[in-house]
């Protein structure tokens, strides 16, 4: 950066003329500012790592490391601000909140939690996911707030009568700086379904359900627990003097600051690669891996296989969710690096996967015969209530460590594979695919495989490894550019103010990788019989 570009930056974080973005993932924490007048510079980052634990059978983080995790990265990104450009950020021209979708966190009358914060990756509702999808006549996974409820309901727990509001994580921490009790309509339509045409739930759907739970929830109907719903560029409340204390303990950040609807990591995936419009679709690869891609119009079946949620904008959307994304792929390269250290050649993680993954791309097309399951947690897609991460081979399978690690990149790709079968056969049109996530910064390689696997172009941009952080930056600048002048979509903004210039990485499908990837995906198909029966047996 210029010298006068260097001032111009110092400048704009003393004037507020910035946007900060806050994501709890699943593995981190990461806080992102950036330029509110040009939204693709992004001025100062921090992050905080932190992992959900397995207690009395379900996923689960405190809330105490919600706190002490968001205020580790904050405090950060002040730092790395003041390195780069000599100034601490005290105020912001917006803020938003971004997390992981779904799960179920439940409050009393005192806004106390009733139960350990139950997360997306538990597998636990399926009798209230399939009642709920035979009672609405769409899809209600495992994962979503409505199944978690009504799970709740079905096995008569203590603290259903106590409810008072249920949300996501991004609506909890929203709640925390804000007071307001709303959530992002892409984030929304993970807790109950969303009705496109109105932009808030679905009121017949609501109905279904206040008849099913009659009597064993508190008030008349289940909107009263659910959180109000916001479009993108609404005014979504303003930083309070407490929840400034929550996220800066130093008591420099001034309340105030204007906060965007809090939305989810799928969301935020959407907007960190353009992809909004009908047509478009994104992948998001971290500790879960998913799909969206924007409908032009409704599914003909149900398909246990798809989500319907919708865009920060409320347009619907399929998506693609699998529990487990590149966490066993990531133990793998942590195996390497420590064989590395012990040789003497320590490498840096980011050499680690240089390394392997560049090796991979010497291996077969179909990775030699050999396959790898990366079902750390259970997965619907694939059947499975619980994980077991395999790797298997027969004795004519070629074992080379680039097939090994082909395998583990394909193996990532895999359940999400069979779920974008399923929208293939629906008709589904779609023109472009945009991936984001930390597995794409090795340029070529992960790219490479997935359009293989998709069948389909598929495109990364220079914001992808800061992914949904930017993403809900992003979405905090075009509510405050929405708040300035009426008439902007959140299409046109990203087209027109964020992606117009922005360097856009496309890799077509290699021939080879698809045919190699569709015999993969074969024996990957029959060989969930063994996941099943590791699942049984140990």
């Amino acid at each position: 950066m210029s010298a006068m570009a260097q001032d111009a930056a110092a400048q704009a974080i003393r004037d507020g003329r910035t946007a900060l973005g806050i994501e709890l993932g699943s593995t981190r924490i990461k806080a992102c500012l950036i330029s509110a007048d040009d939204p693709t510079q992004v001025l100062a980052v921090g992050s905080y790592a932190w992992e959900n634990v397995f207690e009395d059978r379900m996923w689960t983080y405190a809330l105490e490391d919600v706190w002490s995790g968001l205020q580790a990265a904050y405090a950060g990104l002040l730092a790395d601000a003041e390195a780069r450009h000599g100034v601490r950020p005290e105020t912001y021209g917006a803020i938003g909140v971004s997390a992981m979708m779904h799960g179920y966190l439940a409050f009393d009358e005192a806004d106390d939690l009733l139960v350990p914060f139950r997360t997306w990756r538990n597998t636990t509702t399926g009798l209230a996911a399939a009642e709920l999808t035979e009672a609405f006549g769409v899809n209600i996974p495992l994962r979503w707030s409505i199944a978690h409820l009504h799970q709740a309901v079905l096995d008569q727990e203590p603290h259903v009568p106590e409810v008072r509001f249920f949300t996501t994580l991004a609506g909890y921490v929203h709640f925390g700086l804000t007071g307001r009790r709303v959530l992002g309509v892409g984030d929304a339509s993970g807790m109950f379904p969303i009705d496109s045409a109105t932009g808030g739930y679905d009121a017949d759907l609501i109905a279904r359900y206040d008849r099913l739970a009659a009597g064993r929830l508190h008030g008349s109907s289940v909107t009263g627990l659910l959180p109000e719903v916001l479009a993108a560029g609404e005014p979504a409340g303003e930083l309070t003097v407490e929840g400034a204390a929550l996220l800066d303990p130093t008591g420099a950040l001034r309340p105030g600051i204007p906060l965007c609807p809090p939305e989810g990591d799928a969301g935020t995936g959407m907007v960190a690669t353009n992809a909004v419009a009908p047509r478009t679709g994104n992948v998001s690869a971290g500790t879960s891996i998913f799909a969206m891609v924007v409908l032009e119009g409704p599914l003909k079946e149900v398909h246990h296989e798809l989500d319907l949620v919708t865009t920060p904008a409320g347009d619907p959307v399929a998506m693609v969710h699998c529990n487990n994304g590149a966490s066993e792929l990531a133990a793998w390269a942590g195996m390497f690096s420590r064989f590395a250290a012990a040789a003497g050649t320590p490498l840096d993680d980011d050499a680690v996967y240089e390394t392997l993954f560049r090796e991979a791309l010497a291996g077969d097309a179909d990775a030699g015969g050999l396959l790898a399951y990366n079902h750390l947690a259970g997965e619907p897609i694939a059947g499975l209530t619980e994980g077991r991460p395999l790797f298997v081979r027969t004795p004519d399978s070629r074992f080379t460590l680039a097939n090994a690690m082909r395998a583990q990149l394909y193996g990532v790709f895999g359940t999400l594979a069979l779920g974008m079968r399923v929208l293939e056969d629906e008709g589904v049109g779609l023109d472009r695919m945009f991936a984001h996530g930390g597995m794409f910064r090795t340029a070529g390689v992960a790219q490479r495989f997935l359009a293989g696997a998709l069948v389909a172009p598929v495109s990364v941009g220079d914001t992808a490894a800061e992914g949904g952080a930017w993403g809900i930056a992003v979405l905090a600048a075009f509510a405050e550019a929405a708040n300035q002048a009426s008439g902007i979509t959140l299409s046109s903004y990203l087209d027109d103010r964020v992606f117009a210039h922005a360097p856009i990485d496309t890799v077509d499908p290699d021939p080879a990788d698809v045919a190699g990837f569709a015999s993969y995906l074969d024996r990957y198909r029959a060989g969930l019989a063994i996941e099943a029966a590791a699942v049984a047996a140990l």
